[in-house]
């Protein structure tokens, strides 16, 4: 699930630990780590099932009721369920908006939609957090585009990933995929860190600023990646739910995301789906 960058101070709260890097992000111990690799297999789980299920004439509240069913099932609570008062277990958003649509039963699915959905599952004091962008049956050549982009993007940016590397390194490498395909990086939103809060620090930008500090990145960080591309304008609203979010010229969005652990030679990348 994505932040708004300027609520960032009122929605993070890393809690007291003893291991810590500046500005309270919190590195995993081993035995945390495994319980994130499992939040993550739980997530990865159902969005693989999901992108299985999804067909024309379902709709939204459908996927979000097996994602609950399931998340439930493998021992965890969906993460995003309540979540200042987010009323579904995924966030299902579909062409042109972005992020944080709430699943709903009147909601259908349509062939040639492009599909967001995103989730996470809170398993044994730990968060895991992931999105993919489907396309449901047959796309448009543009469409198919956008989604193979910013799936690439995602991974651009999490090769980056390595302890003494740099947030800004991520962000560049994303930034620079998105923008030689054409395709605007989406700057309302981040990434952000996640552990034992959904949301903690720090912010994971998709495009290079200095806004925030560009953090060293250190062996047992967990950092949530999720570019978001448009196609037209990067500007984006929030619609009168306060929740579901379009892009201004209601051109096409597309999202992926991975919870990744940084290693001291690389990463891991803990809601991997080719893995469950």
């Amino acid at each position: 699930m994505n932040i708004l960058t300027n609520l960032l101070p009122k929605i993070t709260n890393p809690q007291p630990r003893a291991k810590k890097q500046r500005q309270g992000i919190e590195l995993k111990t081993p035995q945390e780590i495994e319980i994130m690799r499992q939040a993550g297999a739980i997530v990865a789980t159902v969005l693989k099932e999901i992108s299985d299920l999804v067909q024309p004439g379902m709709t939204t509240k459908d996927l979000d009721t097996h994602a609950e069913k399931r998340i439930r099932e493998m021992g965890a609570t969906p993460s995003f369920k309540g979540y200042h008062g987010f009323s579904g277990s995924i966030c299902a958003s579909i062409n042109n908006e972005v992020v944080h649509g709430i699943p709903r039963a009147k909601k259908v699915i349509r062939k040639g939609d492009v599909l967001k959905v995103d989730t996470g599952a809170f398993f044994e004091g730990f968060h895991g957090d992931s999105c993919i962008t489907i396309a449901v049956g047959e796309v448009t050549p543009a469409a198919a585009k956008l989604i193979r982009v910013a799936e690439e993007t995602l991974y651009k940016g999490i090769e980056q990933v390595k302890a003494g590397k740099y947030l800004l390194d991520i962000a560049g490498a994303i930034q620079d995929h998105a923008e030689a395909n054409g395709f605007k990086i989406v700057e309302d939103f981040t990434g952000h860190g996640v552990g034992r809060n959904l949301h903690e620090e720090p912010a994971v930008f998709n495009f290079r600023t200095h806004e925030m500090p560009n953090v060293k990145l250190r062996a047992g960080m967990t950092l949530a990646i999720e570019p978001i591309l448009n196609a037209g304008s990067r500007h984006t609203q929030t619609l009168a739910d306060r929740w579901t979010v379009i892009t201004v010229d209601r051109a096409l969005s597309a999202q992926f995301e991975h919870t990744v652990l940084v290693t001291e030679d690389g990463y891991e990348i803990l809601t991997d789906r080719t893995r469950v």
